[in-house]
């Protein structure tokens, strides 16, 4: 017995048909949208790659390209199929391709929802990759002069004014690295000299921040020199003065803003693959409504249309039979060669 049967008129089939065909067309704006969203989130991984460690992967974003590819031109297949369907003749050319269409329609499915499922699998790589990438980048900062790096402090200057944060974890991860160059210290200052000679690794360390984690809002000039030294400023300390400069670290602002989108790309994915499922139920109704017709020659005539001609548990036990069968069949093959050889 059929499963999910129901009775059609033409009235319904010519419902359906377009029904169908609206609904393929705003599955190819998905895909469309998919696209467009693989494009932006590479662009943003490269544009941030400075930022990120180099073992970021970018495969979240191609694998959403290819959907968005591969569903766009499905699914016009899909409505050229529904807008043929009602007259015979133009029918005809397609029928022969349906099954193969729907198979092709299920494999692009599980693909969608591994993507889905990488989207928020992938956030925790992306944590990793920032947290390792910034790091590096507050240590390259002052290397205006390397190749390779001579835009580093560029880069972090303006994601620190874009994301409104202040160094990896916070604004306090400056004051660990020697962010000046030797070359705009002056080492015939003694309380240069000294800063240096008092550290281990030669390094001149201080109590400071780049200007661009200065925080705009604040009601006092920036201060960003002695940050720690409330004698250093008049009227200052530095345990209440919190608008002063940005307190959230560029990681969590980062990942903040990767996640989202990685989030609302999953989510839409989600609902893409929902969209998808929606076309291949109704296709297959219309198909089997068109094929069931008791005369193709009155399309007056009823018929009936159903998702699978036999049962659930009868169709899976015929899959499971036919992948056995497949699978013996060439073990004997395999077999045969080496007998033959």
């Amino acid at each position: 017995m059929p499963f999910m049967p129901v009775k059609f008129t033409l009235q319904k089939r010519v419902k359906l048909a377009q029904g169908l065909w609206i609904l393929y067309w705003a599955s190819v704006l998905a895909g469309v949208v998919l696209l467009g969203l693989g494009v932006y989130f590479k662009v943003e991984l490269r544009k941030r790659s400075e930022l990120m460690d180099q073992s970021e992967s970018h495969l979240v974003p191609n694998l959403l390209i290819l959907a968005g590819l591969l569903g766009a031109a499905l699914n016009a297949f899909g409505g050229k199929v529904c807008h043929d369907s009602l007259d015979p003749v133009k029918y005809s050319k397609w029928k022969p391709s349906l099954r193969r269409f729907l198979i092709i329609c299920c494999v692009f499915n599980l693909l969608l929802l591994v993507l889905a499922l990488l989207c928020f699998l992938m956030q925790f790589a992306v944590y990793l990759t920032l947290s390792q990438g910034l790091k590096n980048s507050i240590r390259f900062y002052k290397d205006t002069d390397t190749p390779g790096r001579c835009f580093m402090k560029r880069t972090l200057d303006l994601t620190q004014i874009e994301f409104r944060c202040c160094g990896n974890v916070n604004y306090r991860d400056w004051f660990e690295v020697q962010w000046i160059s030797n070359r705009y210290l002056d080492m015939s200052n003694m309380e240069v000299k000294d800063r240096v000679m008092s550290n281990v690794e030669g390094k001149f360390l201080m109590d400071s921040v780049p200007f661009s984690c200065c925080n705009p809002g604040s009601p006092r000039p920036c201060i960003q020199h002695h940050l720690t030294n409330n004698s250093a400023h008049y009227d200052y300390d530095h345990r209440s003065e919190e608008l002063n400069i940005w307190t959230r670290g560029c990681r969590e602002a980062l990942f903040s803003y990767f996640s989202g989108l990685m989030s609302c790309v999953g989510i839409l994915v989600i609902a893409t693959a929902l969209l998808e499922c929606a076309d291949m139920a109704g296709l297959k109704y219309l198909s089997t409504a068109l094929d069931t017709m008791a005369d193709p020659e009155n399309p007056e005539c009823e018929s009936e249309g159903w998702l699978l001609e036999k049962g659930v548990k009868e169709t899976l036990t015929e899959t499971l039979a036919k992948i056995k069968t497949l699978g013996k069949s060439n073990h004997v093959d395999e077999g045969g060669d080496q007998d033959a050889g």
